[in-house]
């Protein structure tokens, strides 16, 4: 559900706009625009492991961390650069349902789809240090320089307290057509915040004082141009394209999806 709060001031900002529409051409001016597509260059196609129920994927220097779901079967584990597992998984509870996973401060966090619960781990040993509670349903993770960021599935997203995981700002996602719901995988690079919308082969790009979507990136032919000779949706319909890391050092990202196997680098452009 929407805030209402937010609701009210994406109505006020929407009048505002009728008011000042005096004429065709100021209508044309303030009209939202559509998002713009971008390219993307293949640059190397990594090996994935296909019982990864890809949720979460984040680069922590020269590891990456995964974070993976479904009940009985979530695990949070730390890859090297060859994408080969480091130390041991960790397991969640038979009952949890692993979400997003993203790095802050030296933990890292990992949400639960509708267990409410936030795991919190040492970043270092993987041991878990606390459990947060979240009120809403837990999918997409990440975090600028003061707050994690948070999505539920819909087309709010929220900023919180990474101690509490109070919220501490929320902000509605909309293009051209109106509000953008599902959204799913976060990623947060330079200022803009990347996001899987769930059960599409694309990324939007949203800005963030805004919330506005400004860019989209098309990925229906990315298995293909990898070298996957089959469609994962064929196995499983949910086995979609979710999962994006950005590696500073190469300037590239690193997407996949659920029990895909690969893991595609690439540079969007």
């Amino acid at each position: 559900m929407l805030k209402p709060t937010f609701i009210f001031l994406f109505t006020a900002t929407a009048l505002g706009l009728a008011c000042n529409n005096s004429n065709e051409s100021s209508t044309e001016n303030n009209a939202i625009a559509a998002p713009i597509n971008l390219n993307y260059e293949l640059v190397k196609v990594h090996p994935h492991d296909t019982s990864a129920y890809t949720q979460g994927l984040e680069w922590n220097g020269n590891t990456l961390i995964e974070s993976t779901g479904l009940e009985g079967k979530s695990i949070l584990h730390v890859l090297d650069a060859n994408q080969k597992q480091l130390g041991t998984k960790v397991k969640l509870a038979a009952a949890d349902f692993g979400e997003g996973a993203t790095l802050f401060n030296g933990k890292i966090y990992q949400l639960t789809w509708k267990n409410h619960k936030v795991h919190v781990y040492n970043a270092k040993t993987l041991a878990k240090e606390k459990e947060l509670y979240w009120p809403y349903e837990g999918w997409g993770l990440t975090h600028n320089d003061t707050a994690l960021i948070v999505s539920t599935g819909e087309s709010n997203i929220y900023f919180v307290d990474p101690s509490t995981f109070t919220i501490k700002k929320t902000l509605g996602v909309f293009n051209n057509f109106g509000y953008v719901s599902n959204i799913n995988e976060l990623e947060y690079v330079n200022g803009k915040l990347y996001a899987n919308i769930y059960g599409r082969n694309s990324i939007i790009i949203i800005d963030l004082i805004t919330g506005i979507v400004t860019n989209t990136v098309d990925f229906s032919n990315l298995l293909a141009q990898a070298g996957v000779k089959y469609d994962p949706l064929t196995i499983d319909p949910g086995y979609v394209l979710n999962g994006i890391a950005y590696q500073p050092s190469t300037q590239t990202f690193f997407i996949t999806g659920k029990c895909w196997p690969v893991m595609v680098e690439l540079k969007i452009k």
